[in-house]
């Protein structure tokens, strides 16, 4: 099943403006609330420099990158919880979520704020503490149903008891679960209910073209508070970042983003942050010389399991896999170099997979 990011937050903080800009989605972007209702799904592709050096060396007729599902939700609004706005329907969608990123505007303007004012602490506050008191009715009433099945000698319920006791009482104090250490089987457990503050998060601030350029008191204020709860923030101007995606010139892009003093778009930088924010990693296969295709797997990933992301057969036969280093690839310029120097090597069905492996898996059904 493959991974997929949110894009949340409260209405009109630009978040399909940064849906449409990254996935080229035409999702609906009006200046008043709830103009997203459905969620809209896309695809974006993970900028990654080492297939370009891959494929500057192996040439390959098709060239594949990773690619991300984005979902963007429809606006929360205080009191959510209790299904204010949308809300039943917001959250639910945010359940089937893997990873969240949080919009956070901080550009002023025409566009109507919901609260009548822009301050980004404030709606950092707004969405967290309607995730977590629903996150509490959950846990509660599940809570009451183990309860009643342990007073009568369940054991499952005995055994899951404990584990929902500890989920409630910090949901109490306002606590995110996923700032406290779950444990493995807490995690699971945790991804079982849908409970949203336990799901990783990427905090983005909606800047205006000024506050890009010189950082002000209100973005320092935000940065240093995301930092202090070991989160991370991700300044970036949603409407610079829409015309800079509708450059398809190399060149006019370049002399766009140089004139702004930028390397790259931000655009980039978000994909390759949320790609990691899901957890994952990339290896590349070159089947056959045709194609030069990069996959994205979770971090810790079995040989076996990574041939079944190309299809079930090559797991289900998998015999072994052939496994260089990208940087061996690009330093010693093709395969058959890279082999002849000895820097491809067969590994078996516990190796696991890292980062930047070029595979050739072999299988037999």
């Amino acid at each position: 099943m493959s991974l997929n990011a949110g894009i949340v937050g409260l209405p009109n903080v630009g978040k399909s403006c940064i849906f449409n800009a990254l996935t080229q989605a035409g999702a609906r972007v009006e200046s008043f609330p709830f103009s997203t209702i459905e969620p809209n799904h896309g695809v974006v592709a993970v900028p990654d420099a080492r297939l370009g050096e891959l494929a500057r060396v192996l040439a390959p007729p098709k060239l594949t990158p990773a690619t991300l599902e984005l979902v963007d939700v429809a606006g929360l609004v205080e009191g959510a919880h209790r299904g204010e706005g949308l809300g039943n329907q917001f959250l639910g969608h945010i359940r089937e979520l893997d990873a969240l990123v949080h919009v956070l505007r901080c550009f002023g303007g025409d566009v109507a704020h919901v609260s009548g004012s822009v301050d980004p602490g404030r709606d950092l506050d707004v969405v967290e503490i309607e995730l977590a008191l629903a996150d509490l009715e959950t846990v509660e009433r599940r809570l009451e149903k183990v309860a009643r099945e342990a007073k009568v000698g369940i054991k499952e319920a005995r055994a899951e008891l404990p584990a929902l006791e500890r989920f409630a009482e910090p949901l109490r104090a306002g606590k995110l679960l996923r700032r406290l250490e779950l444990g493995p089987e807490g995690r699971a457990m945790a991804q079982q209910l849908g409970l949203l503050t336990a799901k990783p998060v990427l905090y983005v601030a909606n800047v205006d073209e000024q506050q890009a350029r010189e950082p002000d008191a209100m973005l320092g204020a935000l940065g240093r508070r995301v930092q202090a709860a070991g989160d991370r923030l991700l300044p970036l101007c949603a409407q610079m970042e829409a015309e800079i995606a509708l450059l398809d010139d190399p060149a006019e892009r370049a002399m766009f983003l140089d004139d702004l003093g930028l390397r790259e778009p931000g655009l980039d930088r978000l994909a390759r942050e949320i790609y990691a924010l899901l957890g994952l990693m990339t290896f590349y296969t070159f089947a056959g010389g045709k194609e030069l295709r990069a996959w994205p797997i979770r971090r810790g990933t079995l040989a076996p399991q990574a041939a079944g992301k190309i299809h079930s057969d090559f797991e289900r036969g998998f015999i072994r896999a052939d496994v260089g280093a990208c940087e061996d690839f690009v330093r010693l310029g093709s395969e058959a170099a890279a082999r002849d120097r000895g820097r491809l090597r067969s590994e078996g069905r516990e190796y696991e997979v890292q980062d930047g492996d070029v595979i050739h898996f072999r299988f037999n059904v």
